[in-house]
């Protein structure tokens, strides 16, 4: 399992457009299981209402751990998608 953590720069954080955004982008990944955790809460990337649900704001630290096939690539894809857009 690889994981990272990011600190959201997004005025808003993660509601609906850009929890959007990232399903669509970890269902690219299709071998790969994405988790995000904040705190205690911990939920599958590919659950957009879950992970509205999360009240993920600016500047909350998350953690975004890949497990599966090609971990390492897909985790700097998420990283880098993350810095873009989130």
């Amino acid at each position: 399992m690889k994981s990272f953590e990011y600190t959201i720069t997004d005025p808003v954080g993660i509601h609906a457009r850009p929890a959007g955004v990232l399903v669509k982008e970890v269902k690219s990944f299709a071998g790969s299981t994405v988790t995000i955790e904040k705190g205690e809460k911990s939920v599958n990337a590919l659950k957009l209402m879950a992970l509205m649900q999360m009240g993920i704001k600016q500047g909350d630290t998350v953690t975004v751990s890949v497990e599966g096939g090609d971990e390492e690539a897909v985790c700097t894809a998420l990283e880098n998608f993350f810095k873009a857009n989130l």
